[in-house]
């Protein structure tokens, strides 16, 4: 049921959706697709590009560098959108590599235009999740150019457990993560092997275990005031238009 996904879970947190409008984005559901992990759905610099709505499964979004190196910009969760820019801007700016397989519904530029004049509420809750996207974008940025390593992977681990408990697959007890130790690395610009050992530091302090796929919070309060984690900029609190 379409009220109970993810992307209606997630848009729900800004505008209490009505039946005229879940119905529109019913419409949206009729291209569904799978991908197998490590099969980029989008290659950047790619254009004419459809979007994609991420309706189970993990993936990452990234930018390679000439010589090869590759920065992961943030992490995609079940209700996210994939592609966004790319069909906006007609050329991507990043590729988009499946973390795990994944099932997504493709969207083409003009059913998503033709949902926005149908429903304008759910373009603005849409432009209310790119503009929260791009919030998280800047938390990251802060991360990386001023928190320390310990922090930056508190922070991380918080906020990933934050937006998965919008959309029902996590809670302040934990979340399953299939997040490797090179995945995180290339997110939060560490080595494989100082992600290691900040992992283990976070553990030893009983404050999260991360460990065969699964994050612990042992210790919520204590992690969340170690790394200064105050989501509202997240914008989680409840639907602003009813």
């Amino acid at each position: 049921m379409i009220e109970n996904s993810p992307l209606v879970r997630k848009l729900g947190a800004f505008v209490a959706l009505s039946d005229s409008e879940l119905s529109v984005l019913t419409s949206l559901h009729k291209r569904r697709r799978t991908f197998v992990a490590g099969r980029d759905l989008v290659l950047q610099g790619q254009s004419d590009q459809a979007a994609y709505i991420l309706a189970s499964g993990w993936a990452s979004s990234y930018k390679l560098l000439e010589d090869g190196q590759r920065q992961i910009v943030d992490f995609q969760i079940p209700g996210d959108f994939l592609g966004l820019r790319s069909v906006l801007l007609n050329v991507s700016d990043h590729s988009i590599e499946p973390v795990t397989d994944i099932e997504v519904t493709e969207i083409h530029v003009d059913d998503l235009l033709g949902a926005f004049s149908q429903t304008p509420r759910l373009a603005t809750a849409v432009l209310w999740a790119a503009s929260r996207d791009e919030a998280m974008v800047v938390e990251h940025l802060v991360s990386i150019g001023r928190r320390d390593a310990a922090e930056r992977m508190a922070h991380f681990l918080l906020e990933l457990g934050a937006r998965l408990a919008l959309v029902g697959l996590g809670s302040k007890d934990g979340y399953a993560c299939p997040l490797t130790q090179y995945l995180l690395a290339d997110a939060l610009g560490l080595s494989a092997v100082h992600v290691n050992r900040v992992l283990r530091q976070l553990r030893e302090a009983g404050m999260v275990t991360f460990r065969d796929g699964s994050v612990v919070f042992d210790d919520y309060d204590q992690l969340a005031n170690f790394a200064q984690f105050e989501p509202s900029y997240m914008d989680q609190r409840g639907p602003l238009l009813q």
